[in-house]
């Protein structure tokens, strides 16, 4: 039996599952680590924690596993997109605190940008909008703060990455600087047409090229983790934004199939095949997973999705255990939620990060309307597990407009998926069925799936689809015309949340 190993570094927890050649995990650990608040709006880590994090749960699995680092082929690496590390490259020290995709620090610079016609540019180049959502604008914003680090950055002494970067980093002892594609087109610096860093949006974020990673396909030989880190030398052979790879984890490997990823996030995808669909509804248009044994990610067969982006998904549940204290463990949002027949007419919307599509406001807040005397923890919990269906499906209408295609059924994975409660919900909503998969967590199966094409674990994307096998379908059960009223309600919620902190950005 053929073992590979995924690194999964989110946004709030670093897992490593091991997965043998059936694609059954075999092994996992997982470890959360600190979020850092430092102002309203702003959110940071600490890189090393991401860092030491990932490297302990692999060691975890492994023992877990009863396994060495000389049994795993190849490493996989799925992560958080967007966020942002800005290192030394001789001290491999970060000048500044890892700035969270969710911050919302740049939005009078994506503003300004906006103001002076940027965005059209931007979009017709990346695919994506002007969102502090996006690594560019946090970058430049680094430089800017740290004395002396744009000078450091133009000479090539400061290094530039995403998540994945920083992790490939450490794991082969500083001796390579990569990315993939998909991440690299988070950045709003990447021409996904051209499949290379643009040198007109680098000069338009004020972001130095002499900072910026090697990309390669996603799917291709990164580099090494290094003896020292597991006890033996494994090759990163994968490497895959977490939406990216849950897609391709999913066996969504064909334009027209879609998933949605229910984490901190909600992200769901449609892949559009080797065509770019440019969208009028407020998604963005980025890359696929892309495989190929070329030199580098000009060189390969392109692979697209529309994507639609929801920030706080799972997080409205975090945000009830920790900050509400409504229940001890996120699993028991279920059980509360189902001591009501329904919400009460209470709507939460969790604009705690302003809303991604198709609003793209980053300055709504988060809302909670219809309360009475009679409204109880149990209405507000299911309030909020109801915001997470509701805002997928105002991504999916958007979708199927721009891609002009009707959705035949919604692939789910991530945490929250493993609700009943939340997935039949959502397919009452959307109207269409939801299909759970028996592996969840199809993210690290996606970027275990990408290390062990490279090194044959796999022989094709057709092998890998016929692994998928489904765990439940739930199935709409709910009059449309009760659906779409409890959808005007909730865009009436969501307008009272948006533009709510313009005054103060």
């Amino acid at each position: 039996m053929r073992y590979v190993l995924a690194l999964d570094q989110g946004t709030t927890s670093s897992r490593a599952i091991i997965f043998d050649e059936t694609g059954k995990a075999v092994a996992s650990a997982q470890q959360e680590f600190k979020q850092h608040y430092p102002q309203p709006g702003w959110v940071e880590h600490d890189p090393d924690d991401l860092w030491r994090s990932q490297r302990d749960v692999a060691r975890e699995a492994l023992r877990t596993a009863g396994l060495r680092a000389e049994d795993i082929v190849a490493c996989g690496i799925a992560n958080q997109r967007e966020t942002t590390v800005v290192w030394d490259r001789q001290t491999s020290k970060p000048i500044y605190p890892a700035i969270v995709w969710q911050d919302r620090r740049t939005a009078a610079v994506c503003a300004e940008l906006k103001e002076v016609g940027a965005e059209s540019l931007v979009r017709e180049r990346t695919g994506l909008v002007l969102d502090p959502y996006f690594s560019g604008t946090k970058a430049a914003w680094i430089l800017d703060q740290v004395p002396g680090a744009r000078r450091r950055a133009e000479l090539g002494e400061l290094a530039f990455g995403t998540v994945d970067t920083w992790l490939v980093w450490n794991l082969s002892h500083m001796k390579t600087h990569v990315t993939d594609v998909t991440n690299a087109s988070r950045t709003l610096l990447f021409n996904i047409h051209s499949g290379d860093w643009d040198p007109e949006l680098l000069q338009l974020l004020r972001v130095p090229r002499a900072m910026l990673p090697d990309v390669l396909p996603s799917s291709h030989a990164f580099g090494m983790i290094a003896p020292t880190v597991l006890g033996a030398p494994i090759p990163i052979t994968g490497i895959a934004g977490d939406q990216q790879a849950a897609l391709f984890g999913q066996g969504c490997h064909s334009a027209g199939m879609a998933k949605n990823t229910y984490g901190t996030g909600c992200f769901m995808l449609l892949h559009t095949g080797n065509r770019v669909v440019p969208s009028a509804h407020g998604l963005l248009s980025t890359t696929a997973a892309q495989l190929g044994r070329a030199v580098d990610a000009r060189d390969v067969e392109r692979q697209y999705a529309l994507e639609g982006s929801v920030f706080i998904g799972g997080a409205v549940v975090q945000w009830l255990r920790d900050e509400l204290g409504f229940f001890e463990r996120s699993e028991q949002v279920e059980g509360l939620a189902a001591t009501v027949l329904d919400n009460g007419g209470v709507y939460v919307v969790p604009a705690f990060a302003g809303l991604g599509a198709p609003h793209w406001d980053p300055h709504a807040r988060g809302t909670i309307v219809g309360i009475t005397r009679g409204t109880s923890r149990a209405h507000i919990a299911r309030a909020a597990l109801e915001s997470i269906a509701y805002q997928s499906a105002d991504v999916l209408e958007a979708m199927q407009k721009d891609s002009g295609q009707t959705l035949a059924e919604l692939r789910v994975d991530g945490g929250a998926a493993a609700n009943d409660l939340l997935m039949q919900f959502q397919s009452d909503i959307l109207g269409v069925p939801v299909v759970r998969p028996k592996v969840l967590e199809t993210t690290a199966l996606g970027a275990a799936y990408l290390a062990g094409l490279y090194t044959d674990v796999w022989k094709s994307r057709e092998e890998i689809a016929a692994q998928w096998q489904m765990d439940r379908r739930f199935t709409p059960g709910m009059p449309r015309a009760e659906a779409a009223a409890l959808l005007a309600r909730w865009h009436e919620a969501v307008s009272r949340s948006l533009r709510w902190n313009s005054d103060k950005a």
